[in-house]
């Protein structure tokens, strides 16, 4: 199970890296990548309070037919109720028809409608890369779309908000993203190449420093030494210069990736493992004690509401059950089976009452098995 920011804020210290220096890639087929320096700092360190918190930024989550626009619509309502005096704008990313999609991908028009009502403004995109294939990658796209040079915040659509957003304080130009992880990827292979060896075999081929990003507080070969974000939410100083950043990263780890990685799985993995290589080419790294309120008591990636009602805190399953309960909004979140039965007909009530808070099964995949067991699991 994955541990929790707080206890992960250890390797929440700085890593502002200097200008990184290129390295030869292990990948006999891959040139010498270009070294690419850290972004010079941008309009967003303009963007400060006094008090170091950043005045105005916009968000960006993706809706999609079907699941992805009902958690949207929960992540908004959420949001206009914990933190009502928002002043950034409240980004969409709509995926549109094409041949990369078998179904029309867009929002229905009652949730459409619901999500504009609450302020929110649907972005729409073409998938020029990825699509139905990998949609975990509609963010990347999505990204390119926003306004130029304004500080961003993604966040899964899977996540609500229970305290004020606005008071977290964001440095734009180092960005970083959730440590709320677990140990995912790289799988190690027997006689295969480790951690350090995997890891330093990406961070070459980008031209990047791979000991800059290192958490020397843990010992040599433990997964938690190298960054590995969840990309549950992570932020940056101009949508479209990251987008684009992390569009060719996950690109080149797709089609041309270092010897190093032959034996691993890229998918469905992709978007986490460019993700810290992005983060560091912006002079960004492991998020501080300042975002502790993330993945705390500002935000919540729940996921999956049976997991939700198994484990959050007591205040997120509040905000859940409060922001879905104006009718306006209830008759739409009904339409979402896993919503009408684990919100409204009292399952993920049923789900609560089997699992202790205080004392969890250590891993996720346990709590996974005990409600499928109780015939509760649903998605």
């Amino acid at each position: 199970m994955a541990k929790s920011a707080k206890k992960q804020a250890k390797s929440a210290n700085s890593i502002r890296k200097e200008a990184p220096t290129p390295a030869k890639s292990n990948a006999k087929s891959t040139p010498k990548a270009k070294t690419v320096k850290p972004a010079a700092k941008s309009d967003a360190s303009k963007r400060k309070k006094a008090d170091g918190k950043a005045s105005g930024f916009n968000i960006l989550l993706i809706g999609q037919a079907g699941r992805l626009s009902y958690e949207a619509l929960l992540f908004v309502a959420s949001l206009r109720s914990a933190d009502p005096d928002f002043k950034g704008r409240v980004f969409i990313g709509e995926p549109q028809p094409s041949e990369r999609w078998p179904h029309d991908p867009r929002i229905r028009p009652v949730v459409r409608e619901a999500l504009e009502s609450l302020g929110a403004e649907i972005l729409p995109f073409e998938n020029q890369h990825f699509g139905a294939s990998y949609p975990n990658a509609n963010k990347i796209e999505a990204l390119t779309k926003m306004p130029k040079g304004e500080p961003f915040v993604f966040f899964d659509s899977d996540t609500v908000i229970t305290g004020k957003l606005s008071d977290i304080a964001f440095d734009f130009d180092r960005p970083s993203a959730s440590m709320r992880r677990e140990n995912t990827w790289p799988k190690l292979e027997l006689y295969g190449p480790g951690y350090g060896e995997t890891w330093k075999s990406l961070y070459d081929k980008f031209g990047l420093d791979f000991d800059a990003s290192l958490d020397l507080s843990e010992p040599d070969e433990h997964w938690e030494r190298y960054m590995y974000f969840n990309a549950g939410w992570f932020f940056g100083a101009c949508p479209q210069d990251f987008g684009a950043r992390y569009m060719e990263y996950a690109l080149a780890i797709r089609d041309d990736a270092p010897e190093a990685l032959v034996c691993q799985e890229k998918f469905p993995w992709l978007d986490q493992i460019a993700l810290p290589l992005v983060i560091a080419s912006f002079g960004g790294g492991r998020p501080g004690p300042e975002l502790d309120g993330l993945d705390g008591d500002v935000s919540c990636h729940w996921r999956i509401l049976p997991l939700a009602y198994a484990r959050e805190a007591d205040q997120v399953i509040d905000v859940i059950e409060t922001v879905s309960a104006p009718n306006k909004l209830k008759k739409i979140f009904k339409e979402y089976e896993p919503m009408l039965r684990m919100i409204y007909q009292g399952r993920g009530q049923k789900v609560r009452a089997m699992f202790d808070r205080e004392n969890l099964p250590r891993r996720e995949q346990m709590i996974r098995n005990r409600i499928k067991r109780e015939g509760f699991w649903m998605r």
